[in-house]
């Protein structure tokens, strides 16, 4: 009997211990959703999407430098930066501005907002924009043919960087998860 009260004792514990991480990763995930809606909403994206990428970008760290200049919570290069700020007509950038979550997520949800768009041919134009996103232009249409073209399954098969590969696909799970936690009131 004593052995069962220690037993249901470490499993309480262990379920508050999980109950309590659970609750601070939720509320680290949760510190930028006004900044995420808000560049969601403006250039049409799933906010979930964004989230999803903010997520395997940076972590919810607005301070992450990337290897290749890479700013902030979407990780933004300098090129997509510019061209964001171009199309705003925002004088006087500089890409340390991508340090800013709200300036951040505004230029990375733009771009992002232009690669679903250059997909929207397809099946599914997220595998596309997603590894447009990682990998670049250049090596989505090496891996674009065939099949691959218009189907998301055939062309996610077809990424040639398993990074890249790995990439979209961990994006996708971490958006199919955020949206089932939406429907049911958790996100």
């Amino acid at each position: 009997m004593k052995r069962a009260g220690i037993v249901v004792s470490v499993v309480a514990a262990l379920v508050v211990v999980a109950l309590l991480y659970l609750r601070q990763e939720d509320e680290r995930e949760r510190q930028f959703d006004a900044e995420i809606r808000a560049a969601a909403r403006r250039y049409g994206v799933d906010p979930l999407l964004v989230k999803a990428i903010v997520w395997r970008e940076s972590g919810f760290d607005p301070s992450v430098r990337g290897r290749a200049g890479e700013l902030g919570l979407m990780q933004i290069q300098e090129i997509a930066a510019q061209e964001w700020a171009d199309a705003e007509r925002i004088t006087s950038f500089k890409h340390s501005h991508c340090l800013d979550p709200a300036t951040n997520t505004l230029a990375g949800t733009y771009y992002l907002s232009l690669l679903i768009k250059r997909y929207q041919h397809t099946d599914d134009p997220l595998p596309y924009a997603l590894a447009d996103y990682n990998a670049g232009r250049g090596n989505v249409i090496k891996w674009n043919n065939g099949r691959a073209a218009t189907n998301s399954a055939a062309f996610i098969e077809q990424i040639g960087f398993p990074g890249t590969r790995a990439y979209v696909n961990t994006v996708l799970r971490r958006h199919s998860l955020y949206r089932f936690r939406a429907r049911f009131g958790f996100e």
